[in-house]
């Protein structure tokens, strides 16, 4: 083919692609309509679908901050509590060093401590003999029952001591109290029951059942002796009724040791 009749092929070609492209143009255009559409909403689709996807992570990243922030409170909680914990074992330990050293030390309390005792009873069971003899029996049987326990081994060393401090206290206590109760007295040569009155430790009277006789203990004598009857009779006998409660307190005249040994 020449060239002369290639150049005027070639507008030939052009005029009919141009040609078949003008009548199709409608249609092509509807297609790339349709397709422009369907691309729009696949692309919204997959945006909704990744915006929902963001909203997860949003949800999931607020949750695993709310988590965290609850757990950081419980660490800062468990902090103070386990710094409370400490302080409370540090005491313990402290506690322990001090009762360890407590305990090393008891051997040697109590290898004091009794022989202490020991004392304390001498020095009462002194003192009841040396003191009016008001419930002499009583008092002296407190005493034997205290040196019994003290040879026990199945009682503490504490519980001893707090016994004897008990009996101090109860003889402590007869100097300030009033009591009448019965006993026997010698009364020219026979032992005869009779009713006791005890004023603190500044008097101690009787009276025979009846009335008969009316004595006190005289401490310059070591002994009773008798009262004259018209003086003491019915003035102890009204003490006795005070001490029982069976009348109202009233002044009594009483048999006192004077200084000079004299029974007042």
């Amino acid at each position: 083919m020449s060239i002369t009749k290639r150049k005027l092929l070639i507008p030939l070609i052009a005029f009919a692609a141009i040609s078949t492209l003008s009548l199709s143009s409608p249609v092509f255009a509807q297609t790339t309509v349709d397709q422009v559409t369907q691309a729009g909403e696949q692309r919204a689709d997959e945006g909704a679908a990744e915006q929902q996807r963001i909203e997860q992570v949003a949800n999931q990243t607020d949750q695993l901050l709310a988590q965290y922030e609850t757990e950081l409170k419980v660490v800062d909680g468990l902090k103070v509590y386990n710094g409370l914990l400490q302080r409370q074992i540090d005491n313990q330990e402290a506690e322990k060093v001090a009762l360890t050293e407590s305990i090393d030390s008891v051997a040697l309390i109590e290898r004091q401590i009794i022989p202490m005792m020991t004392r304390m009873l001498d020095s009462l069971e002194e003192f009841i003999e040396l003191d009016t003899p008001f419930l002499l029996k009583e008092r002296r049987d407190r005493i034997a029952r205290l040196r019994d326990m003290m040879e026990r081994s199945d009682v503490t060393a504490a519980e001893k001591f707090r016994r004897v401090i008990e009996a101090y206290q109860i003889e402590n206590e007869y100097g300030r109290t009033i009591e009448a109760y019965k006993g026997t007295v010698s009364i020219d040569g026979n032992e005869q029951e009779v009713d006791f009155l005890r004023i603190g430790r500044v008097s101690l009277s009787y009276q025979s059942i009846g009335g008969q006789h009316t004595g006190a203990w005289d401490p310059a004598t070591g002994s009773f002796v008798s009262l004259p009857p018209e003086t003491y009779k019915s003035q102890v006998a009204q003490g006795i009724r005070v001490a029982r409660k069976q009348v109202a307190p009233d002044l009594l005249v009483v048999p006192v040791s004077a200084a000079e040994g004299e029974a007042q």
